[in-house]
């Protein structure tokens, strides 16, 4: 085979997209575990109400918002790029790997982050983990096209989904267990026995990710032995070439922007609204996490079939309204029991 031959793949394989679901499995295992259920409110046990960065003084939960925010510019600076590289060096598989490699490693540094001496442990590796996080998932997401044809993405979506939310809650649950019963694993108290979780979760989501990445298509033959970065640029600019015209595709992005901010700060700060002015312990927290883990594998196929059956414009649709009434209510929670049904529609 030359070097520009392209390699054939078979769409629709059962175990392909099974292996690909696996990632998600893999992955969100962070998403949950660490920056829903455990790290926010471990985060704000570990630090002074007050921290001061560079000069500057702020509340703890302020700069843990901002660590989430300077992930998610740096990721938004270096997706494009990276993506446009992908596409035309044919290396997905290691842009994933990389990542993965970036997300897991960082969160078991978070093991080191024991308090304010070591603040810089517990912000830095939150950050790297959320990039290797976020940045695996650009090249999970692009391989879709390459595995299934048009008629099965909603399918193979829910199926991702379901598979992501069935290994998290079972790590989850584990986590929940040694946190909870920390006398059974030698722990003096339950916030010692958190930082397993971080290494748990690591390893979890190096071991697991192994299934896609051995058994996904290899990566293309690129397309020329050029400048990969300055390749990736010149993709970049004919997509801007071609979408500066097609104000459909500009106003999708842009809706798709405002969407994607809305709903990250929602998942992401959520846990620290309820630590803080809702007054939750960590263990109540873990048990509602894991209550709406379990609902939301139902979610994630009622909207496969919503889909399926009114088309993605309609499901969508129904999703920004049923989000916009949550945004809307999430002004007005006062109490616990407004905040479990508020989460119940999240």
């Amino acid at each position: 085979m030359s070097a520009t031959t392209p390699i054939v793949i078979e769409k629709n394989n059962r175990r392909t997209i099974n292996a690909w679901a696996f990632f998600d499995w893999a992955n969100s295992a962070y998403a949950l575990v660490i920056t829903v259920a455990i790290f926010p409110g471990y985060f704000l046990s570990m630090t002074n109400d007050t921290v001061t960065i560079l000069g500057y003084r702020m509340s703890d939960s302020t700069l843990y918002a901002w660590s989430i925010s300077l992930a998610y510019l740096v990721i938004a600076a270096l997706s494009p790029l990276l993506s446009g590289i992908a596409d035309y060096g044919g290396h997905k598989k290691k842009f994933m790997r990389f990542f993965t490699m970036l997300g897991a490693l960082a969160c078991i540094s978070l093991l080191f982050f024991t308090g304010m001496k070591t603040l810089w442990v517990g912000v830095l590796g939150f950050i790297l983990a959320t990039v290797g996080f976020a940045g695996g998932i650009v090249f999970y997401n692009s391989y879709l096209p390459l595995i299934a044809t048009e008629d099965r993405y909603d399918d193979v979506s829910a199926r991702g989904f379901s598979f992501g939310f069935i290994g998290s809650v079972i790590l989850l649950l584990i986590n929940l267990v040694i946190i909870m019963h920390y006398d059974w694993f030698g722990f003096s108290d339950g916030l010692r026995a958190v930082p397993t979780a971080f290494v748990m979760v690591g390893l979890w989501w190096i071991g697991f990710s192994q299934i896609p990445l051995r058994r996904l298509p290899a990566d293309q033959p690129p397309l020329s032995q050029e400048n990969l970065v300055s390749k990736g640029y010149q993709e970049l600019r004919k997509v801007w070439q071609t979408l500066r015209h097609d104000r459909n595709t500009l106003a999708f992005l842009g809706a798709f922007f405002c969407y994607n901010a809305g709903v990250q700060t929602v998942l992401f700060l959520a846990a620290t609204f309820a630590e803080k002015e809702l007054h939750f312990s960590s263990s109540g927290l873990i048990v509602l996490v894991l209550i709406l883990q379990i609902v939301a594998i139902g979610g994630a196929w009622l909207s496969s079939r919503l889909s399926k059956r009114k088309g993605n414009k309609f499901s969508i649709m129904a999703m920004l309204i049923i989000w916009t009434g949550i945004c809307i209510a999430g002004y007005f929670v006062q109490t616990g029991a407004d905040f479990y049904t508020l989460s119940a529609g999240v």
